[in-house]
């Protein structure tokens, strides 16, 4: 029976005629992991007043998910191509399910921050997955390139809808629903996978070097470390561990990371503005979701629906990214992005304690549309950059950017935040008996709370009047970042022509060696086996090559 099974699903006609159930799966599956990114950003009041953790420990409650994500991405792309694609989203299914109850149930914020751990393992195990099966069943380039198409909506949108999600289930069950929901949906895809999703015996000739993989995490976490404690060992250390980390790929004859591809400077300062963009979007979503709910008072259930505008100006940008991108460039559109972003987050500078909801979407929308429109370009230049061989490895570090991105927006603005409340707290209110009041404003709330009174009324106005000082502080932050991002678009990438390919390894002579090594002739079916995971890849011309 088993066997009669993986006959059916290794067909080519049986492939071809599941392609959009797999892909409707698939966008299931990256559904799950993007909205695990941000579903916790509206639940922070709740989860705060249940399990008490410290700033710290909050901040590494929400962003330890990213920043695993990120330095695995590469690492369970390269494992995917060697023992198979469909196992290894099956056994991503079983992380993702079992960590998801973990963190429903967790009772102090060191089991959910574990718990937190392992969900990003596993969904770094699932994501890159998706992108290669979508190559690999959609051999049409038109079907592919729409597969390709919803497969970044689905991206962005999980995330974006995040808070929305996270808000409904904390207004009517408890924090722990945000993740208790994740269990039944893997049960639901775990025998739909098994069934839809091709099989493949892997390709044992993708090496993987463990060192690699464990000193990326290391350093990434390092560095996270290091910034939300304030300590300068800590930081030092990851940061030596991303120095070795990057002489071991120099090194390497199968690196984990391909150096060489930020030879290309396009695709350099692509990838760093992707990781700008996103540091300062969903670092600023998780402030702003506190912000309406701790200071205006707004439910968790329509903070999450005043946060939507977020995701459909970033529909609406997708739509006309690619009409903006023929039109002016990458060089002019990008920098639109990124300065829309700048100049829709400056009027936010002037939020008090007043609502006021029309400026605030007005806003949200400006820096969905913005960054919508960086992504867009972002991935044009990347892909543009490089040869098909190559745009594996080239999309799996767009990808690995916007996660670490997200990560480090965290950890950085949470901790500007953090450095800012408590001085101006004790400037404010300097008499307050509980010294736990001045580690974050949804401590402060709960305990303004339990007061009661006047004095609890006065603790609640002080903090949220310290919290708005510190979030103009984050604020201003991300405007320089973003500023910084428009000068790096404007002045380093091309403006209508088209990045030239990295010529580090020829095309001809890279195919030759492919096939030498696999064992094929020049006129058989060619596998994108380019340097690093394969993650996916649209054999269309990018809009910039088209020009």
């Amino acid at each position: 029976m088993a066997l009669t099974q993986a006959n059916r699903t290794d067909n080519p006609k049986t492939r071809r005629d599941n392609r959009w159930a797999v892909l409707v799966l698939l966008c299931f599956s990256l559904l799950l992991i993007a909205v695990d990114a941000t579903v916790l950003h509206i639940a922070v009041p709740a989860l705060t007043a249940a399990l008490r953790p410290g700033s710290v420990e909050l901040l590494w409650i929400i962003d330890v998910y990213s920043l695993v994500v990120a330095p695995l991405l590469l690492t369970f792309g390269t494992l995917g191509d060697r023992y198979g694609r469909r196992r290894m989203i099956i056994a991503g299914y079983c992380v993702f399910g079992m960590a998801s109850l973990g963190a429903a149930f967790a009772d102090t914020p060191l089991a959910l921050i574990l718990s937190r751990a392992a969900l990003g393992v596993g969904g770094a195990m699932i994501m890159p997955a998706t992108l290669s099966l979508i190559r690999e069943v959609f051999t049409d380039r038109r079907e592919r390139a729409f597969a390709l198409g919803v497969w970044s909506a689905v991206a962005a949108a999980g995330a974006a809808v995040g808070p929305l999600i996270g808000g409904i289930l904390v207004e009517h069950f408890w924090w722990g629903s945000v993740f208790l929901i994740n269990v039944p949906l893997v049960l639901l895809a775990l025998p739909l996978a098994a069934r839809l999703l091709p099989r493949s015996a892997g390709d044992r000739a993708h090496r993987w070097d463990a060192l690699s993989a464990v000193l990326s995490i290391t350093a990434i976490l390092g560095v996270a470390g290091g910034v939300k404690l304030s300590s300068a060992p800590v930081f030092l250390a990851g940061i030596g561990f991303a120095v070795w980390f990057v002489r071991r790929q120099r090194r390497l004859a199968h690196p984990l990371l391909d150096l060489r591809f930020f030879a290309e400077r396009g695709l350099s300062v692509a990838v760093t503005c992707v990781l700008l963009g996103t540091f300062s979007l969903i670092g600023l979503e998780l402030m702003l979701a506190q912000y309406l709910q701790l200071v205006l008072g707004e439910s968790a259930l329509y903070a999450g629906v005043l946060m939507l505008p977020i995701v459909i100006a970033a529909m609406f940008g997708g739509l006309c990214g690619a009409p903006l991108l023929n039109r002016f460039g990458v060089r002019a559109t990008m920098s639109m992005g990124l300065g829309l972003a700048a100049l829709s987050l400056l009027p936010t500078l002037t939020f008090g304690v007043e609502r006021a909801v029309p400026l605030l979407v007005a806003c949200l929308a400006g820096i969905g549309f913005g960054i919508s429109l960086t992504l867009l370009a972002a991935s044009d230049i990347i892909m543009s950059s490089v040869s098909p061989e190559r745009a594996g490895g080239a999309a799996a570090i767009k990808e690995t950017a916007y996660e670490l991105g997200a990560g480090l927006g965290i950890a950085v603005l949470g901790t500007v935040t953090a450095v800012v409340y408590a001085p101006a707290l004790r400037a404010s209110a300097p008499g307050i008996p509980f010294a736990e009041a001045y580690t974050s404003l949804a401590r402060a709330a709960d305990m303004a709370e339990n007061m009661g009174g006047t004095a609890g009324a006065a603790l609640l106005a002080s903090a949220r009047e310290a919290f708005i000082t510190a979030l103009h502080a984050t604020i201003g932050v991300s405007i320089a970042f973003l500023t910084f991002a428009v000068f790096l678009a404007f002045f380093l990438l091309p403006g209508r022509s088209r990045p030239r390919r990295s010529p580090h390894i020829p095309r001809s002579r890279f195919r030759s060696v492919q096939l030498r090594l696999s064992g094929r002739s020049s006129d058989s079916p060619s596998r994108n086996q380019g340097i690093g995971p394969t993650m996916g890849v649209c054999d269309e011309p990018s809009m910039t090559s088209r020009r």
